[in-house]
């Protein structure tokens, strides 16, 4: 018996009376780093392929808390941005992870995962390895290995889902610095969306949104001009995230 069948024999009796059962949590954490988007992933222990950070729903719990737990205890991060896109519930789903493994195992059963995406800055994020996983760490997004059960498709659409909301959702508090420059600013969304952007529609859309503060700083050092340094406004920028921007990039 593997050692992850082994620690699920022994968690057996405690999930079944503490979690709730047919329904999981897999999240897609997008941090940014040197100019590079990356997720977060872990490898279960004895596991060959990488999956993406999730858990179980506590029975005393509600759902969105049950995922901000999840992803507190993975990364020691909090008051994480989640947005939940989908539910992932394909048969057999889990198959190749626990093949080989007895089928009355509580997390042996069928599960629909609930899919989210989180974003964090990455500064802040301290990945944690767990008894039931042996390695957790950043991996950029055009260089992801192999992905366990559907986390590959949970991922991919989880990126679409981003690149959907920047059309009307403000994007960059939980990924930037707390001061930036607008071109540092640009250089997150073009990289989100996977394509370029214009200099001067960029700047007049971000300063026509009203989310952001431009400081008496500048950016110090460098061959060019020392460009402005801004702050994001966090009562209209939250504002602005639950009524939406309604532009498209």
């Amino acid at each position: 018996m593997s050692r992850l069948a082994d620690i699920m024999k022994e968690k057996d009796a405690f999930y079944r009376n503490n979690y709730l059962s047919g329904i999981s949590i897999d999240c897609v954490v997008f941090g940014y780093h040197e100019k590079s988007l990356k997720i977060l992933l872990l490898k279960m222990k004895g596991a060959k392929k990488w999956g993406l950070p999730g858990g179980f729903v506590r029975k005393d719990l509600p759902i969105q808390e049950a995922a901000s737990q999840i992803l507190e205890e993975r990364t020691g991060a909090k008051n994480i941005y989640l947005h939940q896109f989908k539910a992932f519930g394909n048969l057999n789903r889990s198959e190749d992870l626990y093949e080989g493994m007895s089928k009355e195992l509580w997390f042996n059963d069928r599960f629909v995962s609930l899919g989210y995406y989180s974003l964090v800055n990455f500064k802040n994020v301290s990945p944690v390895v767990d008894d039931m996983s042996d390695e957790c760490e950043w991996r950029d997004i055009n260089d992801l290995p192999p992905l366990m059960m559907d986390h590959e498709q949970i991922f991919d659409e989880a990126l679409i889902q981003l690149r959907r909301d920047l059309n009307y959702k403000p994007v960059g508090l939980n990924l930037l610095p707390e001061k930036f420059t607008m071109s540092e600013l640009q250089k997150l969304y073009e990289i989100i969306l996977d394509k370029e952007l214009n200099r001067g529609n960029f700047y007049r859309k971000m300063t026509r949104y009203g989310i952001l503060n431009k400081l008496d700083e500048i950016r110090k050092g460098g061959a060019h001009k020392s460009p402005n340094l801004y702050t994001f406004d966090l009562e209209t920028y939250n504002k602005a995230l639950e009524n939406g921007l309604q532009e498209s990039w």
